[in-house]
Formats: C-alpha cells, structure tokens, sequence
C-alpha cells in the first residue's frame, strides 16, 4: 500500500528512511527528536553537528546508524501561533522537502511522524489533513511506499465535523439495519417498488429511494464479466490510464499487474473497494463491482457502512477515507 497509517514506535520502523521532526539545532531535544537520537546512538549526534542546523520547513539527511532504517531525514516543523505566521505552508514544506530528498535519495520508503502536532502545538487534525494531501499528492506522481507513524490513539485526532458527521451515519444505518431485520422477524412482506427492487414496507421510503436505480437490462447484460474484465472496462468507459487507476486506489503497480493480467483474479475485499473509490463509481456501481469479487456491503458492518458514506458524499479522496477509517478502528483500503 503506497501510504498506511500505522500506530507504531517510529524508532522500530523498517524503511529506507524515518523523519526525525527536529528543531533548527539539529542536536537533539525531546518527544520524537530525542527519542531518535537515543535510538541510533551518539554517531547520529556527531554526523549532526556537521549540518549545521536547519531552517524551518526545511530537510536534511543522515545516516541511520542503529535505527532498523538507513537513513533519517531531519525536517522543522513550525511553532504554532495561531496560524498567522505562515505555519500552514510551512508545515507543507516539511513534507515536501523531505519527500523530495528520499526522491533524490532513491529511497523506496519513509516513515513520518505527525509533524509539529505534539509540543510545537499545531492542531493535530489540522496537521494530520496537512500530511494526509501533501503525501497523496506526492504519490500521484511517485512510487514510494510511505508509512504515517502513530504512536498512540490519543495523538491521531479526526476533524470532529467530520468524526460527527460519520458517526451520526453510521448510527442512522445501524437504526435502518435494525428496522429492516425487525420487519423480517415480524413476518412483513417485503414489496416489489416501480423499478422492480424490492424494498420492507418497515423501511421508510427515503431510504428506499435514495438513489435511481439503473436499468434492469444494463446490469443483465453484464453479469457474465469477471472482476478483472469489469474492472478493465470501467476504466475504459472512464477515460483512465491503468497508473492513474492503481495510484488513486492506493494499489500497488504490482498487484494491479496480476488482476490484469488474471481474468480470474479474486481481490481482497478493501482491493476492491479501492478501485470503485478510485473510479468514482456510484453506490449501486460500487455494489456490482464487489459482486463480481464475491463481496457485499452492509449495514451490519461499520467499515462499509462509512465507505458508504464517501460514496454517498461523492468524496473519493483515498486518503481521507483511509483517515476515517484509521479514526474508527477499521482497516485501510488499497
């Protein structure tokens, strides 16, 4: 998976490279900084005082010493004052900066911290949507894998707009779910609505009327098409190349190569959830795709019940999905 979120000690990660989130001395200090520099021992230190520290938004690079990681990439993140003193573009930099010296560096993968989010003071949702586009744009263009490194729950914080307004979803579809099984506990008979889906009497009819459904004769003429053959035909009729396909789905090159050149490839469930995310599909196009890999999805299940909320709110930002995904426990498409 090109970017994952992951809760971790970044001192234990296995990568090219770590970002040490430094202050401008480059010699060390406390939270990650320190932590690092203990790590890899006084070697780092040394190599360090050869720098000759760092300016804000900028990066600079060592070797890794005693970290499982080569190298480690020192980058300083602004202080927050309140967003007035250009922190935001700043903060862009870092991760700009530093990703482009693991480009230079032919590095294949890089580990991050949330950057200025802990005694620097910049708002962690803020600082975590900041890492978030900058790394996702960066992948549009490149190959690298990058981990973004939690240490603890309590330091990843959602926008709490967003965290309400998916929480307030996924209560809503709990409630349908219920009703629905309800209904069919109770002995009510389902009914055949105008466009021939049936739909429970018990079930409020802007719920069953959401979405216009597509014709019966257009996912008839289909059903015979395999994942990988459907796949290779939405991206087709979409105007996509395969790069732009595999790179907004998260996937890697090599597991795209093997569903298309398999015609009978199963994907797993987040796979194929990806690609519908990265084709921009509609919720009953989303449906058919993971029918063709043998999944559905259902209000039984918190982690489908929010990729319908993206797709219901027609954001298809990757990233972002996996963001709130990371904030709700469940696991991460690509």
């Amino acid at each position: 998976m090109p970017l994952e979120i992951i809760r971790n000690d970044i001192t234990k990660v296995h990568t090219d490279a770590i970002v040490n989130a430094a202050n401008s001395s480059l010699l060390g200090g406390g939270g990650v900084d320190g932590a690092i520099h203990r790590a890899a021992g006084p070697e780092l230190l040394e190599e360090c005082r050869t720098l000759r520290g760092c300016e804000t938004g900028q990066a600079k690079i060592t070797k890794g010493y005693n970290l499982p990681a080569k190298y480690v990439i020192h980058t300083v993140g602004p202080v927050w004052h309140g967003g007035k003193n250009n922190e935001e573009q700043l903060l862009v930099d870092c991760y700009k900066n530093s990703l482009e010296l693991a480009r230079q560096y032919q590095l294949e993968s890089i580990a991050f911290p949330l950057i200025s989010a802990g005694a620097y003071g910049y708002p962690k949702d803020q600082a975590l949507k900041i890492a978030i586009s900058v790394i996702g744009e960066f992948l549009m263009v490149h190959e690298m894998l990058v981990y973004l490194v939690v240490f603890d729950k309590a330091a990843y914080v959602l926008s709490e707009k967003l965290f309400s307004s998916i929480k307030e979803y996924i209560d809503d579809k709990y409630t349908e779910e219920f009703m629905e099984e309800r209904s069919v506990r109770c002995g009510e008979v389902p009914q055949l609505s105008e466009d021939h889906e049936f739909v429970s009497a018990a079930v409020p009819a802007r719920f069953s009327a959401q979405k216009a459904k597509r014709k019966l004769d257009e996912v008839v003429a289909q059903l015979d098409e395999t994942f990988s053959q459907m796949l290779q035909r939405l991206i087709d009729e979409k105007g996509m190349t395969d790069v732009e396909t595999y790179k907004r789905a998260n996937i890697d090159r090599k597991l795209f190569s093997k569903i298309r050149s398999d015609i009978h490839y199963k994907p797993s469930k987040s796979t194929a959830i990806a690609f519908a995310i990265s084709l921009r599909l509609s919720l009953d196009e989303t449906k058919d795709l993971l029918l063709r890999a043998g999944y559905a999805l259902s209000h039984s299940s918190k982690f489908d019940i929010i990729i319908e909320y993206f797709i219901e709110e027609s954001n298809y930002n990757i990233f972002e999905i996996n963001e709130a995904l990371f904030a709700f426990d469940q696991s991460l498409l690509g």
